[in-house]
């Protein structure tokens, strides 16, 4: 079965559905987040889930999530977008960074924050303190393709669960970095909205027509 996205346990579980929350403007102000246990999974965007209630019953009020979320890099386009939905998400954006690009003072502001960035062969040293302030930051990767499985080796080291949105590398190597490493991970093949719609419509093709796609496979 094709699938958008997908994530790499080897305890993983059967994944649920769950019903997203409506998206707030962007750059709505951010959350305080609170001390917690890592989160069992690492993935994009937040979702609650409600216990199904009687019309009878008063609804219950979803809880309210906010994790610390690194966007490794801000620089771009992609990853200054998502760093701007977490914010919109009432998620807590760690202000920190890397980029091989310069920026005025080495800073960069997103939704009021400033973004420190800092060169990518700082990256173990800062992730390495960074978590001990977060600990149960996510990383979010819209980096180059180059730099992709060295990330990832890295996040895995560091035991970071991370959301590997760079299309590009070693896949292969990439699951099984992960896989070893008993490290939570979303991986896509890619994370552009058309072709994660069009993974989205050949999943529920698959599911509708069993067989349908026999000996068939997305590149």
């Amino acid at each position: 079965m094709l699938s958008a996205a997908f994530a790499v346990h080897p305890a993983a579980v059967a994944s649920q559905r769950h019903s997203v929350r409506q998206r707030q403007q962007f750059c709505a102000p951010i959350g305080t987040a609170t001390p917690r246990r890592r989160l069992p999974v690492a993935m994009l965007s937040v979702t609650n889930a409600v216990a199904t209630q009687s019309r009878e019953s008063a609804p219950a009020s979803p809880r309210k999530l906010s994790f610390p979320i690194l966007v490794n890099s801000c620089t771009g386009k992609m990853g200054k977008s998502v760093a701007e939905a977490a914010v919109s998400a009432g998620l807590q954006l760690v202000p920190v960074s890397f980029s091989a690009i310069e920026v005025p003072d080495g800073k960069l502001n997103i939704c009021d924050t400033d973004i420190h960035i800092h060169n990518p062969s700082e990256s173990e040293r800062i992730l390495r303190s960074i978590a001990k302030d977060y600990p149960d930051m996510i990383v979010v990767d819209y980096t180059v393709p180059d730099a992709v499985n060295a990330n990832a080796e890295l996040y895995c080291k560091l035991g970071l669960p991370f959301v590997m949105g760079t299309t590009g590398g070693d896949r292969q190597l990439l699951n099984k970095t992960v896989q070893d490493a008993n490290v939570y991970a979303v991986i896509s093949p890619q994370m552009g909205k058309q072709v994660v719609a069009f993974l989205a419509a050949m999943e529920i093709m698959a599911e509708k027509f069993p067989g349908a796609f026999a000996g068939y496979k997305l590149e």
